[in-house]
């Protein structure tokens, strides 16, 4: 009934288009010379524990960006798709001088870097499979 393609089929007048926005830039592949640092990272947050391999059905691309300071890669995950369908937990600020009032007489501060700010806040496990 059905037979395999021995190689292309006949030229038609017509040929499938590919249509682009214009402006649009060709993607490109990245030289292996620029995985070396991203792969480091990823291997160094493997090792600290704060990422790992996963499977799951929820993913976000993840992308790396060349520091024009130094030539080094910014790690980036984009989470917009997931931020859209994230129900909003929002509560008002309080002013900065209400917040210097609440630290009167404190002895014990903490502070998060902010580099790397993403890693040092736990989720919940039952949340960890959609980032």
């Amino acid at each position: 009934m059905f037979q395999f393609l021995k190689g292309l089929p006949p030229s038609r007048s017509n040929p499938f288009t590919i249509e682009l926005d214009l402006g649009t830039s060709p993607i490109s592949k990245t030289p292996p010379a620029e995985l070396t640092d991203p792969k480091k990272q990823i291997e160094d947050l493997l090792s600290k524990g704060f990422i790992r391999p996963s499977v799951l059905p929820w993913g976000a691309p993840m992308v790396f960006m060349k520091k024009k300071k130094d030539g080094s890669f910014r790690m980036s995950i984009n989470y917009r798709r997931l931020n859209r369908v994230t129900l909003k937990n929002s509560y008002p600020l309080l002013r900065i001088d209400e917040l210097l009032d609440q630290l009167r007489g404190a002895t014990w501060f903490s502070k998060i870097d902010l580099a790397s700010g993403y890693h040092q806040i736990p989720i919940d496990e039952a949340d960890v499979r959609k980032t």
